[in-house]
């Protein structure tokens, strides 16, 4: 896969979880919300920045959050644990 599509890629997933935060966001606790928020305004901005290799950067030491994130919403929001197992793996294509 080349660097723009998974860029490409990833802005779509990160679109997808501004949109679940908004729909699903008031039934999330406030640490996961803001964990969630965080990481995807991390990757956001090192999308801005540099590219995938920019978000490869920026992003290898949230990779362990976001998979605990994603445990963390597998019973009470399984379509935003889904979407960020797919970031993780957008992320692992860009070799984090």
């Amino acid at each position: 896969m080349s660097g723009h599509t998974t860029e490409e890629s990833l802005r779509a997933l990160l679109s997808q979880v501004h949109e679940r935060l908004s729909s699903e966001g008031g039934s999330l606790d406030a640490d996961s919300r803001k964990l969630l928020s965080t990481l995807v305004h991390d990757i956001d901005r090192a999308l801005g920045k540099g590219g995938p290799r920019g978000v490869a950067d920026a992003a290898g030491a949230h990779t362990p959050r976001l998979e605990s994130l994603a445990v963390r919403f597998e019973a009470d929001h399984p379509g935003l644990a889904e979407v960020v197992r797919e970031i993780i793996d957008a992320l692992a294509r860009v070799g984090i």
